[in-house]
């Protein structure tokens, strides 16, 4: 068994260094790939870092590149998981399955642009499962991943820009932090908002109600 899995990731470093050759070819392919059903040692992430690196002038470019690419995996998973049903959910345990099942139906879009900000080891994937699992809206789905993954890949470039080759482990380093308040601050801003929308209809039917 440990045999084949080591052949496995073997497999998958060399897939990993093929499609890196093909430069922002490869980053969509790495970021299809790595955001659907196939974890690559040679994360989009990287690749990111690696290419902006060497040609910051298109670092926007890359960003669009890889945030397409992503969404297109994510889409793909929600879209399987979705045809699955709650078998897709079986590797997971009941535990996190509830958790993160609770967090979409409390804080619905909030919840999955959030978790499309975090880095791994944060289980980005099980939110794309649990919301094709339950249907969760597409175009709302589609929007989060897109502004989620879009931030961060951007965020990823201006890094890479302002700390070259050092932008690896700076953000090795400092990510988890930086993603986790940035998105605190966005769920802060998107959930004042909803609730400003909110207040501002009912007030809106409460004059209604009286004229």
């Amino acid at each position: 068994m440990k045999l084949l899995l080591d052949k496995f990731i073997k497999s998958l470093s060399r897939l990993s260094d093929f499609l890196i050759a093909f430069g922002p070819f490869g980053l969509f392919a790495v970021a299809v790939l790595d955001s659907s059903f196939v974890p690559l040692p040679s994360s989009a992430d990287a690749l990111m870092l690696l290419l902006t690196a060497a040609h910051p002038r298109w670092m926007v470019f890359y960003a669009i590149v890889a945030t397409a690419g992503s969404t297109l995996g994510c889409w793909i998973l929600y879209y399987a998981s979705r045809r699955a049903g709650k078998r897709a959910l079986a590797r997971f345990s009941e535990s996190k399955q509830k958790r993160v099942k609770e967090l979409i139906d409390r804080y619905d879009v909030i919840s999955v642009l959030v978790a499309s900000l975090l880095p791994p080891p944060f289980p980005f994937k099980l939110f794309v499962i649990t919301a094709g699992v339950f249907r969760f809206n597409l175009t709302r789905f589609v929007v989060a991943i897109v502004l989620g993954r879009g931030f961060r890949f951007l965020l990823e470039g201006y890094f890479a820009i302002r700390y070259g080759a050092q932008a690896k482990l700076f953000l090795a380093k400092y990510y988890p932090w930086i993603g986790f308040g940035l998105a605190t601050i966005i769920a802060v801003l998107l959930t004042r908002s909803l609730w400003r929308r909110r207040s501002d209809s009912r007030v809106q039917a409460s004059l209604e109600a009286r004229n």
